[in-house]
């Protein structure tokens, strides 16, 4: 696996993770946003650094990734809003669908670097 592979798989474990936390309804807000600064923390130190030579497709995927982690924080904001139950658990089903986004993102890019 290359250096690049190996980031991205580290932050779909993150990602993996922190979906799995807010599917179980096993992480507080604060942590969760924690979560997401760590998230975008990682992606913008770690992967976009080494994207030097990137394709036109990974570049895309990158951009994508990007846009979904500054959505991904809004969806935490408004879920910090939430002042009802029911406004509470569609906020946390939207971070969710969100976090799979991004795992389907990286997967995408970790299937480009694989060689065939």
């Amino acid at each position: 696996m290359s250096l690049i592979s190996d980031k991205y798989q580290a932050l779909v474990n993150l990602l993996e993770q922190l979906r799995t936390d807010v599917s179980n309804s096993q992480v507080s807000t604060p942590e969760l946003k924690q979560g997401v600064m760590s998230l975008q923390q990682v992606f913008s130190q770690e992967i976009l650094p080494l994207a030097t030579d990137a394709n036109s497709r990974e570049q895309s995927y990158q951009t994508e990734i990007s846009k979904q982690l500054r959505l991904l924080e809004v969806d935490v904001m408004f879920l910090q809003g939430a002042r009802q139950s029911a406004t509470s658990q569609a906020r946390l089903k939207t971070i969710s669908d969100r976090l799979s986004i991004l795992i389907q993102y990286c997967h995408a890019i970790l299937q480009q670097q694989t060689p065939e």
